[in-house]
């Protein structure tokens, strides 16, 4: 009987060939992805591809999403980095995103002077609004502290008041003070920014008046940036006076004097609370209760009965009605 007996094996000699397979293996994977990179790109004009999507059979969006991780680790090579460059890949996927809504937040301020976008705005097709909505959220410029920072003050660069809440006003304020201020640029009187005046569909004349009769609602920063554009709260003690000036156009001393109690409820109620009364108010005038919320209801449907002087003082406390 033959023994035959197994050659023996070199374990360095295994390791080599095994190393060599695995190698062999891991860069005839790579040269199929940039190929199926490359298809993509000559395709689409870039290398912004979806996850999910597979170039053929080949799993094109997970062997990028492998590529990026391993750059980020620092365990690529810099000859195969240079040759993903060539292609056009984007190593953070985030900021291209970022900086493709930013494109459009620019090309938003240029039109509109401010970047306080109602949700709803659109441009380029993109709902520029929402996403400074997103952003404007606590932690909606992501979670490196280092990239936020970055971000917010690529934003500052476009509009300083990007933010408005963090000065403590809102997104609807800011827009509306932008709109007033270029509508005085564009030497607009500022008299002449009654209700009904109107910039990109916005009635600034209406925020206008509310601003006036609100005065004492406002913050200090808002009341100055008002006041430099020539803005004073509603001048309710002139309008107490008023109704002496009215009297002698009204017709009839009854009515007159009516008129002047309204006034004079109107007033007190708007100096304590900041605001006009609803229709039931009822208002406490020394003499007596005053039924301030009808007489006001009752006043706008005899609008046109009303003389200058009648009006005039209603506007003065800021009734918008009385102002068109």
């Amino acid at each position: 009987m033959l023994l035959r007996f197994a050659a023996p094996r070199d374990p360095a000699l295994i390791a080599k060939w095994i190393s060599y397979q695995v190698f062999n293996t891991e860069r005839q994977n790579w040269r199929r992805g940039v190929e199926a990179a490359f298809r993509y790109r000559e395709r689409e004009g870039h290398l912004q591809v979806p996850y999910d999507h597979t170039e053929g059979p080949y799993p094109l969006g997970g062997w990028l999403s492998d590529q990026r991780r391993a750059f980020r680790a620092g365990a690529m090579s810099g000859e195969r980095a240079a040759e993903l460059e060539g292609l056009g890949i984007v190593w953070d996927t985030a900021d291209a995103a970022f900086e493709k809504n930013l494109a459009t937040a620019r090309a938003y301020h240029r039109l509109h002077g401010t970047l306080a976008a109602p949700r709803g705005a659109a441009i380029l097709d993109i709902a520029v609004g929402q996403w400074l909505t997103n952003v404007r959220r606590p932690g909606g410029l992501g979670k490196d502290p280092v990239r936020a920072e970055r971000r917010a003050a690529a934003l500052a660069a476009i509009d300083p008041d990007w933010n408005p809440s963090t000065l403590g006003w809102t997104v609807d304020w800011q827009r509306h003070y932008a709109y007033l201020a270029q509508l005085l640029d564009k030497g607009v009187p500022l008299k002449a920014i009654a209700p009904g005046v109107t910039r990109h569909g916005e009635d600034v004349g209406r925020w206008l008046a509310t601003q006036r009769r609100d005065w004492n609602r406002l913050n200090a920063e808002q009341q100055t940036r008002l006041g430099a554009l020539g803005i004073a709260p509603a001048r309710v003690a002139r309008a107490r006076q008023a109704p002496a000036k009215t009297s002698a156009t009204t017709k009839s001393g009854r009515g007159a004097e009516a008129f002047h109690k309204g006034i004079q409820a109107l007033a007190q109620y708007i100096q304590r609370e900041g605001g006009m009364p609803g229709r039931a108010h009822v208002e406490q005038l020394q003499d007596g209760p005053h039924r301030t919320g009808v007489w006001l209801a009752n006043a706008r449907q005899r609008r046109d009965r009303l003389d200058a002087g009648q009006l005039a003082a209603l506007a003065d406390l800021g009734v918008e009605w009385a102002a068109t």
